[in-house]
């Protein structure tokens, strides 16, 4: 059976559903005029923060992933209209009724950037090793639980099993995570791995990785493997690729005012007005998965108690964030899954701006108003300590106008910044109360990757009424019954206060008018085989 087919039956149509309302204003192709495309040419993309790491299986935010995209493929694609899996170097699959093994077949020829074949034992040796990095790959981790290992069943079909149906998986196989490395990337430690030694089979290699200034790729000759949905055939168009990291914003919109940058990421709000009016072209794309949110560390001895978590909930204005520090393309949040998510529920009743309610709960909690307007109990204040990274332009400005938001109902809020290189080990320690951020993905089931207890548990949650629903939804292959089990699972994060949405995060790229089919794919990242420069 074609893989095409299957993942229809049991995705397709929750998600075509929910994706049906991705796309936002200028998202799609890029670039002005009529031209034909031609082969050649040297584009600069310039980032807003230091990649960190390149290797595509440990890394999970959009600096890292806009170059190491690039240099591995996938065993499947999804259509970022329709939420279709569709193939890529699987030419079809099989899932079995019960979700726990799935059978890919392989296209013949596909090579990695050394000449080894990508083959089914490469696809062992790569599931096999995202298993073994562990809490190095947050979404690896997540998209293999209970991963039983993978069969060779002959050189081009691979059959992976787990131990408990496993519906996500599919989806999984066409995220940059689980893209394909040569064993001579997975057999080296995980450290050795994030500045060069990465040998993918995608359509750029890797030239060079100098931290805190530029991936340097170019484009492989021969490479003819690409997914099924990619409009040219054969290798990419561009030659060469240069991603420079440009941390200022107002210097990455002047480089690409002044012709030093072809295309900027992480496009600042208050610059967007400015480029339009200047005729660039922005490009954007809302991304789905889990908002920008507070998430509650609930071993902490006050956010331990329910009442005060759902009291930060009400008291924090989402609209007032959005029309303050962001723009129009940016929305409030409504659920504890972003509106473009597969199974989204709109909870936004549940997260109405209420500091009267909110003050009514921490009176009941045994909060008292004290010194200075913040509640104070056994003489200790209501204070509480944020940790968030700097890899998103506006993070700053948004908690310090939460801050104020809080202060209202007597809630005194520390901010703690770390690189997004540290984030994940800064949560593991668990010296906060709550933990600023998002995580991007089209699958329902990024929910059991932030509050499943089984998993990295980054927030020491002991839910079982959650774990359960949580794990039924990653088990029902039927995409109805699924998305009943992801809409109770989103109901069930908000109602217990583990985690405080405030806004979607939409991903805007501006681009110069010689820039032309830069795309956006289902996560709402760069793919850029396609694009060509005029």
């Amino acid at each position: 059976m074609l893989g095409s087919r299957r993942s229809y039956a049991v995705f397709g149509l929750v998600t075509a559903l929910s994706l049906a309302a991705t796309a936002c204003s200028s998202s799609g192709a890029s670039g002005t005029g009529s031209s034909t495309p031609h082969s050649g040419g040297h584009l600069t993309f310039a980032l807003a923060s230091d990649p960190i790491c390149v290797d595509p299986q440990q890394q999970g935010n959009n600096d890292a992933i806009y170059p190491a995209r690039q240099l591995v493929d996938s065993l499947t694609d999804q259509d970022p209209k329709t939420g279709k899996i569709v193939p890529w170097l699987a030419r079809s699959w099989e899932v079995s009724k019960d979700a726990t093994t799935f059978t890919f077949h392989l296209r013949g020829g596909a090579t990695f950037s050394d000449g080894t074949p990508v083959d089914a034992r490469a696809v062992k040796d790569n599931f096999d090793g995202i298993v073994r990095l562990g809490a190095k790959s947050v979404l690896g981790a997540s998209y293999l639980a209970g991963y039983r290992g993978t069969t060779v069943v002959d050189k081009n079909t691979a059959r992976v099993t787990f131990k408990a149906p496993n519906a996500q998986f599919l989806q999984a196989t066409s995220t940059f995570t689980l893209g394909l490395l040569a064993r001579s990337t997975t057999r080296l430690p995980a450290t050795k791995r994030c500045t060069d030694h990465i040998v993918g089979s995608g359509p750029f290699t890797l030239v060079d990785y100098t931290p805190n200034k530029s991936v340097e790729e170019r484009r492989r000759a021969g490479y003819s493997w690409g997914s099924s949905l990619w409009r040219k055939k054969g290798p990419a168009y561009l030659e060469r690729i240069s991603f420079k990291v440009v941390p200022e914003s107002g210097v990455r919109t002047g480089s690409l005012q002044s012709g030093q940058a072809d295309a900027i990421g992480g496009v600042a709000p208050q610059d967007e007005d400015g480029l339009k009016a200047a005729g660039f072209t922005l490009l954007s794309r809302a991304n789905p998965g889990v908002p920008f949110a507070l998430t509650a560390n609930t071993a902490r001895p006050l956010t331990r108690d329910a009442r005060v978590r759902r009291a930060i909930q009400l008291g924090v204005n989402r609209k007032e964030v959005v029309d303050t520090v962001l723009s129009r393309r940016y929305k409030p949040a409504t659920s504890s899954l972003a509106s473009t998510t597969t199974a989204y529920k709109n909870l936004g009743d549940r997260l109405a701006y209420a500091p009267d309610r909110a003050r009514k709960l921490l009176e009941e909690a045994g909060w008292k108003p004290g010194p200075g307007g913040i509640r104070v109990k056994d003489g200790r204040k209501l204070s509480l300590k944020v940790v968030w990274a700097t890899n998103f332009g506006p993070n700053q400005t948004a908690l310090e106008l939460i801050q104020q938001q809080l202060k209202k109902i007597g809630v005194q809020i520390t901010l703690k910044s770390t690189s997004i290189g540290d984030y994940v080990q800064v949560r593991q320690k668990g010296d906060y109360d709550y933990a600023w951020g998002n995580t991007t993905r089209v699958d329902p089931d990024i929910l059991r990757t932030s509050f499943s207890s089984k998993g990295l548990n980054l927030s020491r949650l002991h839910d079982s009424a959650l774990d359960a629903v949580l794990d039924k939804q990653s088990a029902t292959a039927d995409a109805a019954r699924r998305a009943e089990y992801a809409a109770r699972a989103q109901a069930l994060v908000l109602e217990k206060g583990y985690q405080v949405p405030v806004f979607e995060l939409t991903t805007v790229v501006g681009v110069s008018g010689k820039v032309h089919d830069l795309d956006f794919e289902a996560s709402s990242r760069l793919q850029f085989h396609d694009t060509w420069l005029s």
